[in-house]
């Protein structure tokens, strides 16, 4: 069937086209007013340069030792080793109990002992849960999937602190945009390791007739990961570490670093709960996504007429080639149209994001379903740039793996009660993807009301 390939070499293309034009802009951006000449210094930039060859290949590694596994973790449970959908699905939520039950303590530990030695351990504990896929053993099976939930609140809390907390030390003058930027290309360099890992995934499970060789490859890179980080970072802290003030709360931006607990923190400021809410609606949603959209195109598919299986590796890549789409998207946003207020886009990007959920139940047709999953991914693509540096706006460098962490305790309790309700047949997937539609329309509400 060529409809999946046409489709990644169109998406391909535009991505292609869209890199050019980011390219040809970059030279006549201005740097922002009052930090022209800063910018412009030549020993400013090999720093801002060295920081980024110091960070960026080990997280993009990092994430994709993830991606490697995105693909076939479904149909590894389902296909190789023939569990039924309601074990897979107790599997899923399981682990995202585990991130849960983990988010509430393991920002506040990286806080405390360092975000270093958080992103180490996340090296180890994901290479352990990748290495308990070797086996049929349910129990064992289950452990592996609580090691990944508390290594997903690990990847998605100290990474991105790390970074943020670093950079604010390093470059305490620095514009704004600057750590928008970064946030931007590491959205789009980390969908360019997915489309890659997407591939590569095929290919090695082609290669060796096996489902597991992804992960197998995945832990590989975990433990280049772990050397890199033991070489090349240095450590930082949050609330027991030295004081470093926010380069945001100088321009009086930030949060002032608080006495109070960090629940009270989300109570008495209604930024941060709408960013909150917002994370638990949208990713939430996008974690329910990468559960049934599968199943969802698989049922489409047997629709259409189709007997063969799908190509879920290039599936998986045109996938990540339409949020590396909506990240260069969010790229010519903030540098053309400063008038689009980031609430603006963030609004505008959850509407178009429930309608990608609901057009699917509304439409049984295998190239409309797929197309709205692109979408989604788009959406994606704008949201989680947009979303980081609203956070790294907000929140202060004392309490922000905390923090982070703090925000995947609704997130994965959102997606343990989808997933325990999970039932074979359409009807049910239908109900999940116009919920999800419906909490998006929700957090549009939340944020107008809100932010």
């Amino acid at each position: 069937m060529d409809f999946y390939p046409t489709n990644f070499a169109a998406f391909a293309l535009i991505n292609v086209l869209l890199a050019y034009r980011e390219y040809k802009q970059e030279a006549a951006i201005e740097p922002e007013k009052g930090a022209r000449e800063k910018v412009q210094n030549n020993d400013y930039q090999d720093l801002l340069r060295a920081f980024k060859w110091r960070f960026l290949p080990i997280y993009l590694l990092v994430n994709g030792s993830d991606w490697l596994q995105g693909p076939y973790i479904y149909p590894l449970y389902k296909d190789e080793k023939g569990l039924a959908e309601e074990v897979v699905a107790a599997l899923f939520m399981t682990g995202f109990l585990a991130g849960a039950v983990s988010a509430s303590f393991t920002g506040k530990l990286a806080d405390r002992y360092g975000r270093r030695a958080a992103c180490l351990a996340f090296c180890v504990i994901y290479s352990l849960s990748c290495f308990t896929l070797l086996t049929n053993d349910l129990a064992i099976l289950f452990l592996g999937r609580v090691l990944g939930g508390v290594s997903t609140t690990l990847m998605y809390s100290v990474f991105e602190s790390w970074m943020v907390t670093e950079f604010n030390s390093s470059f305490p003058d620095a514009p704004g945009s600057i750590l928008s930027g970064i946030f931007s290309t590491m959205t789009t360099l980390n969908t360019v390791v997915a489309i890659l890992a997407g591939i590569f995934a095929e290919w090695v499970t082609d290669l060796t007739g096996t489902e597991k060789a992804p992960f197998m490859t995945a832990a590989g890179c975990l433990m280049v990961a772990f050397f890199a980080i033991s070489r090349n970072w240095g450590e930082n802290y949050g609330e027991n570490g030295p004081s470093k003030k926010s380069i945001l709360d100088v321009e009086g931006n930030g949060i002032e670093a608080p006495a109070k607990s960090t629940l009270r923190l989300f109570l008495d400021d209604k930024r941060l709960l709408a960013l909150g809410v917002t994370s638990c609606f949208f990713e939430g949603s996008m974690y329910i996504f990468i559960f049934f959209k599968f199943p969802a195109l698989k049922l489409s598919h047997k629709l259409a007429g189709h007997q063969d299986d799908l190509p879920f590796g290039v599936i998986f890549a045109v996938l990540m080639c339409s949020m590396m789409t909506g990240s260069m998207i969010y790229n010519y946003i903030i540098t053309n149209h400063t008038t689009i207020t980031p609430t603006k886009l963030l609004i505008a990007t959850l509407s178009i994001a429930a309608a990608s959920f609901f057009l699917p139940v509304l439409i049984r047709d295998e190239s409309v379903t797929f197309w709205c999953f692109c979408i989604f991914e788009v959406c994606c693509g704008v949201y989680f740039p947009l979303m980081a540096y609203q956070k790294g706006k907000i929140v202060d460098d004392s309490v922000r793996a905390n923090v982070y962490g703090l925000m995947r305790v609704p997130l994965n309790c959102f997606v343990v009660l989808v997933l325990s309700t999970t039932r074979e047949g359409t009807q049910h997937r239908d109900l999940v993807f116009t919920s999800c539609s419906a909490l998006l329309l929700a957090a549009v509400a939340v944020n107008s009301a809100l932010l």
